[in-house]
C-alpha cells in the first residue's frame, strides 16, 4: 500500500468490511506512539445537510396551529 502525493490511502475492501466502514462513515485518525490508528468517529464530526437544515429551522415556525389541525388541513380535499 502506498500513500498518494496528496496524502490519500485506500483501505482494502476486506479490511473496511471487517471494521464496518461504509461510504460516508466518519472516522478519526489517532497517533498511537509510532503507529496511526483509524477508528470510527465517536460523534458525528460533520452534521449531514438535512441535520443542519432542521437545526436552522428549529423554533422558527410561526403558524399558530396544532399538529392535528395541520394534518386535518392536508387531508382536506
Amino acid at each position: 500500500m502506498r500513500m498518494s502525493p496528496s496524502g490519500e490511502v485506500t483501505i482494502p475492501l476486506s479490511l473496511r468490511e471487517k471494521a464496518g466502514l461504509t461510504p460516508e462513515t466518519e472516522i478519526e485518525v489517532e497517533l498511537d506512539s509510532e503507529a496511526l490508528r483509524i477508528v470510527k468517529a465517536r460523534k458525528l464530526v460533520t452534521p449531514v445537510r438535512g441535520d443542519r437544515i432542521v437545526e436552522h429551522l428549529r423554533g422558527r415556525a410561526t403558524v399558530g396551529m396544532t399538529t392535528d389541525e395541520l394534518l386535518a388541513m392536508t387531508r382536506e380535499r
